[in-house]
């Protein structure tokens, strides 16, 4: 018999696989129960975020995610979606519990999660500051964006990223600067913000006005807004589709806005005692289990079935339960590998996960032509690497027609178009953060903060970008090459002259360059770009142009491997360690003295080996550095000597630094301030006769 008109406009939309959503939202239900009732109290699960409330329709959303080259990052209360994507539970439970395997064998947080997904859309890294998610995702749409319509690549077709966050986050940079860059370039992104109205215990009126982002973005261009009930199964359906059909049209991004109840604390240890009890009674009845079996049961299931499916999910999270728990800790040896690619490829991320092949290379120069400044290199190099890798990409404030303040870009737009190299918004946090997931994506961006003082805003962007390959535990990766203008230049200011490198050598996963020349500026910044690795590539603003630095290009194929040393004059008196700017002023202060003087070249790796061989030959050692004393980089070096060369000394170690404070501006201050030939001269005196 067939089914009345109205028994079919009630029926479930068939588009959703409604038993797999009621299985993985007991799944879900069950996974945080037992760890509320069990793992918690017994101290087996240390940080534990139920997503009761938010489940049914974040994996809804889950179920739309189905194009491979869809990807989709989230934050601490997303396990449903990932349960939706396919994670194994065993994972989803020994994550939590920091056993071996897993997310990342026990390095982050279970509730920190990935996953490579070989099946279908990966779940992009997620990272534990708020709002972090979002400009990460920007780059992997602009990524879908540019396989689809430059390298001409069909399986991105129809292809989207999402992003999932909290009310809370709506007031974060990372929120705004990727809603910028979503709409400015018209790319396949949906933003999906699930409103419970509180972030911890602030209530969603002090995150946007009249806490409802939707209403606030609705005259926001090109960005389609749609805001409804995520309880309610037949409109989160609708809206769900309406949302992901107008992105993967080719229509722009979308904001989806559902309201959804926190049933538990932020955490398990927050008792929500900001909550009213009235309003806590009003969030359980809009539990959407409850309505979801309303709304399945007897027309697309009977009482049996729904039963049949909740004690099916009870005992897929029992068995995972006991695999977890059969987990061991992984070896704490182990935490130490994988902070830089090792040999072992990552599951994603990066160009080398997508074919790319390193070209034949060479650690030798081979000059052509005329000396060259550090400009023309820099250039140079890029438009070689452009030409031959359609991954690369150049963007950044000011690098297209103007080509960058610094003029290291010029002409490099005009010659292979706005796609590959662009302008961006005023937004470190999105440069850097667009930056990470393209990488992810599989190309090899470059982009460019203008200067050192700049990075500033994109710190938490290049924490985790650096973070990535070891807190997954060499499942992800994101290589780039991070272009930085720094130091002073003819004069200074506590804006524009900052060199302050030590900060990215501590960030684990960077290697850090410092070229004083043009020679090694090529090689250093062609090994970055056809490396696995993430780069910090500096370019000395008073090395750009400077006459000391100019050298003959050293050919097309010429790569100076990171963590090589290069001794700019040899002798016995004493070694000078040194780099970018004062390795030329170390040269002329020391033009009458038996002296090894060191370019490092590089600080992440440094040449531990050449120094201390050095050392212990001369027997006396100098390190001048830019960078501010205390902290400075040099203290490193110096503590490595003491450690390990000190009975070899005839004099203790010195360093002449900047002192502690900001670039001066005037010329005549700024000179007082950083290391002179004559005071470098005096200090090579001093130890000398010691």
């Amino acid at each position: 018999m067939a089914a009345s008109p109205k028994a079919r406009a009630n029926a479930p939309d068939p588009d959703f696989d409604w038993r797999r959503i009621a299985y993985l939202v007991h799944v879900s239900r069950a996974l945080d129960k037992l760890e509320e009732t069990k793992l918690v109290p017994e101290k087996k699960v240390l940080y534990q975020f139920s997503a009761r409330g938010h489940d049914m329709a974040q994996i809804m959303l889950g179920s739309r995610l189905d194009q491979p080259k869809d990807a989709v990052c989230g934050y601490y209360r997303s396990r449903p979606l990932l349960l939706s994507l396919g994670v194994p539970l065993e994972d989803a439970l020994g994550s939590g519990m920091g056993r071996a395997g897993g997310y990342s064998d026990g390095r982050d947080i279970g509730v920190v999660f990935n996953y490579p997904n070989p099946r279908g859309a990966p779940a992009l890294p997620m990272c534990g500051g708020v709002g972090a998610q979002y400009t990460p995702t920007a780059g992997w749409a602009q990524a879908i964006e540019y396989y689809r319509t430059v390298l001409k690549d069909r399986a991105y077709e129809g292809a989207m990223a999402v992003v999932l966050g909290g009310d809370a986050s709506v007031a974060t940079n990372g929120f705004w600067s990727a809603l910028t860059i979503a709409t400015t370039q018209k790319l396949p992104m949906l933003f999906y913000i699930e409103d419970n109205q509180f972030g911890i215990s602030v209530p969603g009126t002090y995150q946007t006005p009249g806490g409802n982002i939707a209403r606030n973005l609705e005259s926001f261009t090109n960005l389609h807004v749609i805001s409804g009930d995520g309880t309610e199964p037949a409109e989160a359906a609708r809206l769900l589709k309406m949302a992901s059909d107008h992105v993967r049209g080719g229509k722009g991004p979308a904001l989806l806005r559902l309201t959804v109840p926190r049933l538990q604390g932020h955490s398990f240890q927050d008792t929500q005692t900001y909550k009213s009890e009235e309003l806590v009674e009003s969030e359980w009845a809009r539990d959407p289990l409850p309505k979801l079996r309303s709304y399945l049961v007897g027309s697309l299931l009977d009482d049996g079935e729904w039963e049949a499916i909740q004690a099916e999910a009870e005992a897929a999270v029992e068995t995972a339960r006991e695999i977890a728990e059969g987990r061991d800790v992984a070896d704490p040896e182990t935490v130490l590998s994988n902070v830089f690619y090792e040999g072992e490829m990552q599951q994603l991320g990066g160009q080398w996960t997508h074919g790319y092949e390193p070209p034949a290379s060479t650690d030798q120069p081979k000059p052509e032509g005329q000396r060259i400044n550090m400009v023309t290199a820099i250039r140079r190099t890029l438009d070689h690497e452009l030409e031959i890798n359609p991954r690369v990409l150049l963007f950044g404030e000011d690098i297209g027609p103007k080509g960058g303040v610094h003029a290291v870009t010029l002409g490099l737009q005009d010659k292979f178009g706005i796609e590959r190299v662009f302008d961006t918004s005023l937004s470190e946090e999105g440069i850097v953060g667009r930056a990470v997931g393209m990488a992810m994506a599989g190309l090899m961006p470059v982009p460019e903060i203008q200067f050192r003082k700049y990075a500033e805003p994109a710190m938490e962007q290049i924490n985790d970008c650096g973070t990535m390959r070891w807190r997954t535990n060499n499942r992800f990766a994101a290589p780039m090459v991070l272009r930085i203008p720094g130091g002073f230049f003819k004069c200074g200011d506590p804006w524009h002259s900052q060199t302050n490198e030590v900060q990215f050598v501590h960030n684990p996963g960077w290697k850090v360059a410092v070229p004083s020349n043009a020679e090694d500026a090529v090689g250093l910044l062609r090994a970055g770009l056809r490396g696995n690795d993430p780069v910090v590539f500096f370019e000395h603003r008073a090395m750009l142009d400077d006459v000391w630095a100019r050298r003959p290009y050293p050919g097309d194929d010429y790569v100076l491997p990171f963590g090589r040393a290069k001794k700019t004059r040899e002798g016995s008196g004493i070694t000078i360690v040194t780099w970018g700017a004062m390795v030329p002023r170390c040269e002329e202060a020391a033009k009458d003295v038996s002296a090894d003087i060191i370019d490092l070249r590089t600080l992440m790796p440094w040449d531990r080996e050449m120094v201390l061989d050095s050392v212990r030959r001369t027997r006396r050692c100098l390190i001048v550095h830019e960078d501010l004393q205390t902290g400075g980089f040099g203290a490193e070096i110096a503590a490595v000597v003491a450690d390990e060369a000190f009975l070899d000394l005839d004099a203790p170690v010195s360093r002449l630094t900047m002192p502690d404070i900001p670039s001066p501006h005037n010329p005549v201050l700024l000179n007082w301030a950083v290391p002179s030939v004559e005071r470098i001269r005096a200090k090579i005196d001093d130890l000398i006769s010691f």
